[in-house]
């Protein structure tokens, strides 16, 4: 399969949690997000309206009250043409680990009707509460989250698996193992350069590696992950912007600004104050 217009896209759990449960960005309507991938599990469930799903070039419509799991590296896009409720979960694949296939590998499908209904009815609950804004309710929360792990290994883990599916996976996992490498150290001083000694490549390789399968180039990834933890700083804390420059791997408060504005257009200090 030839990747070359797939971008990789970063998924970060949420804070003290090992989940992202969001509410879709293309609510709104009138939304197209193109074809991408990640290695975290995810699943989509349309509480109102309907969104037109591809997985690997597959259709799947989606209306109220379903919903559609997409595996780790499975290439996906969507497209919201009105207005909808829908919320994704987002989990990272190594929660399975000790279920992977000799090819670290796990693969999850639908299960019956009465199992389908109950998940879509965990991920309602873990929304509602997770969106109470309580602390106390991460338990209640995590307790759901893992009857929901716990259906999908016993109900919907799949062990007869298309070999295209593992081979286009396969493919993808050399580049999944550096951005997993990439989000643990994006703090840290890393360079197309260090990356590459890291992981026994030529820096010229390792940079087309990036060009291809993620549809990115390396430098604009690893600035992506920086931006996507220093965002959640800024609505989460009052830490000073050169402090949040600093911890979030960036050489100085200049270099993030113009960073953020290029990405959100607006510098930090403005996004804060819009947010406050």
């Amino acid at each position: 399969m030839d990747l070359k217009n797939y971008q990789h896209e970063v998924v970060v759990t949420d804070e003290g949690l090992p989940f992202k449960l969001f509410a879709f960005e293309g609510q709104n309507g009138n939304y197209v997000r193109e074809k991408h991938w990640h290695r975290s599990i995810e699943i989509f469930a349309v509480w109102e309206g309907r969104l037109e799903f591809t997985l690997q070039e597959k259709r799947f419509p989606l209306n109220g009250g379903e919903f559609v799991i997409v595996n780790s590296n499975e290439v996906h896009s969507i497209a919201a043409p009105d207005v909808n409720k829908t919320v994704v979960l987002q989990i990272p694949q190594d929660t399975f680990a000790e279920y992977f296939t000799d090819d670290q590998f796990i693969w999850f499908s639908h299960g019956d009707r009465e199992t389908d209904h109950r998940v879509f009815t965990l991920l309602q609950e873990m929304y509602l509460i997770y969106t109470n804004g309580e602390e106390a309710n991460k338990l209640q929360v995590l307790s759901l989250y893992y009857e929901l792990l716990y259906i999908l290994v016993t109900k919907y883990r799949k062990f007869n698996v298309n070999e295209e599916i593992l081979k286009n996976s396969k493919q993808l996992k050399k580049l999944s193992n550096i951005t997993r490498y990439m989000k643990d150290h994006y703090a840290e001083s890393i360079s197309l350069e260090s990356m590459a000694e890291q992981f026994n490549y030529s820096p010229s390789y390792l940079s087309r590696m990036f060009q291809k399968h993620a549809g990115i180039n390396f430098k604009d990834y690893l600035l992506g992950i920086r931006l996507e933890h220093a965002v959640r700083e800024l609505e989460e804390t009052n830490g000073q912007i050169v402090d949040i420059a600093l911890g979030n791997g960036f050489p100085n408060s200049k270099a993030f600004s113009n960073a953020f504005r290029d990405k959100y257009g607006v510098l930090p200090s403005e996004y804060r104050r819009s947010n406050e």
